[in-house]
């Protein structure tokens, strides 16, 4: 794929600024490549400096293409969501009225709420997230 990008002086200057002021690294790394793309270098180079790979950057200029320095801006990590987090108000009145003296124990009791089969260490894992957290 040719991308064909036309930086304005403004455009530059919004890239140079987001290289350096963002708070995420991420971001930051993707206004450079745009930064050096604008400076005329090939992509090769441009990965190598950057330290992407060359599909990582055509996903940048993607982005950018799509919706120029704002949707290089977002974040969209994953972030898998656990059965269990639609049980949480059940579990956590569960165990808020009787507290499970085991990770065993809790294991069973949400198994018999919810159904749902998961390892002490899992069990350990989601009740610290979700329903022991502060």
């Amino acid at each position: 794929m040719r991308f064909n990008f036309v930086f304005t002086e403004e455009i530059i200057e919004q890239l140079r600024y987001e290289r350096y002021h963002h708070p995420h690294p991420l971001v930051q790394r993707k206004m450079e490549a745009l930064l050096l793309k604008s400076e005329g270098l090939s992509h090769k180079q441009i990965g190598q400096i950057v330290g992407v790979s060359q599909a990582t950057l055509r996903t940048y200029f993607d982005q950018y293409q799509r919706g120029g320095i704002e949707e290089l801006k977002k974040l969209n990590f994953y972030r898998p969501k656990s059965e269990l987090e639609e049980h949480d108000s059940t579990i956590e009145e569960e165990f808020k009225n009787k507290p499970p003296a085991t990770l065993k124990e809790a294991a069973a009791r949400i198994k018999e709420l919810t159904g749902i089969e998961r390892s002490t260490v899992q069990i350990g894992k989601y009740l610290k997230k979700r329903v022991y957290s502060t």
